[in-house]
C-alpha cells in the first residue's frame, strides 16, 4: 500500500506547526521544527505572502493527510463515504480516520507515532477480536477488542513505549489495558475526541467546489 516516505520533519515545517509525526523526538530539542520553524527549501526562510482561500483549504487537507499518513486517493475515498452517510460531513470524515486500526494502536499509547503503529499492523503483530489483521486502514467498530501479539520482544518494546507516552492520555472512546496490551472500542469517536487543531470544514469546502 502506498505511503509517504519523505522527511516527517519537513512536513511539519511546510505546514507551519508541529504535527508530532516522529513520536518522542518531537518533544525534545532535536525537533527540526523547533530549530527551523520556517518552510523548507532554499527560499523558505524569507518567503512571506498572503494565502488565498483555496490555498488555506488545500493546506488544511494536506495537513490532515500527513497526520494520518494517507495519500490523496484514499483520503478522497474517505471523504466520499463521509459525504454519503447521515451527519456532518467533516465530523464523519474525522470519525472514519480515527477508526483506522493504525490510529487506534497509536491512540492507545502502544506506539509512539502512527508510522510505528502502521508498521506493527503490517508485520502482523496486531489482533482484532483474537484474529490477526495486517491492514492499517481496517476500520474498528464499538465492541471490538484490539491487542498486541504476546511476543516477548514486542511486549517489552510496547511496555517501554507506554512508560514514555502514557501521560499523553487515551481518548474516551478507547479503554486501554496497559498490562494486557489491549484496548476496547467503547463507542464511535466524536469530534471533541480528535484533540487536534483541524478545521475540517475547509476540507469540505475544498472538495465541494
Amino acid at each position: 500500500m502506498a505511503r509517504y516516505t519523505g522527511s516527517s520533519c519537513r512536513v511539519c515545517r511546510r505546514e507551519g506547526e508541529k504535527l508530532f509525526l516522529k513520536g518522542t523526538r518531537c518533544y525534545t530539542d532535536k525537533c527540526a521544527f523547533g530549530r527551523r520553524g520556517y518552510a523548507p527549501g532554499q527560499h523558505g526562510k524569507g518567503r512571506r505572502f498572503k494565502m488565498s482561500n483555496y490555498g488555506t483549504q488545500l493546506r488544511q487537507k494536506q495537513k490532515v493527510k500527513k497526520i494520518y499518513g494517507i495519500l490523496e486517493k484514499q483520503f478522497r475515498r474517505y471523504f466520499t463515504i463521509a459525504a454519503r452517510v447521515k451527519g456532518v460531513t467533516g465530523e464523519k470524515l474525522l470519525e472514519l480516520l480515527e477508526r483506522r486500526l493504525d490510529n487506534v494502536i497509536f491512540r492507545s499509547c502502544f506506539a509512539v507515532s502512527r508510522a510505528q503503529a502502521r508498521q506493527m499492523v503490517r508485520h502482523g503483530n496486531v489482533l482484532v477480536n483474537n484474529r490477526k489483521v495486517n491492514i492499517p486502514s481496517y476500520s474498528v467498530k464499538p465492541g471490538d477488542r484490539v491487542q498486541l501479539k504476546p511476543k516477548d520482544n514486542l511486549v517489552k518494546s510496547a511496555k517501554e513505549t507506554i512508560e514514555k507516552i502514557k501521560d499523553r492520555g487515551v481518548p474516551e472512546w478507547l479503554k486501554s489495558d496497559f498490562e494486557a496490551l489491549k484496548a476496547d472500542i467503547t463507542r464511535l469517536p466524536k469530534r471533541e475526541d480528535v484533540g487536534m487543531d483541524i478545521k475540517e470544514q475547509l476540507i469540505v469546502e475544498l472538495y465541494s467546489k
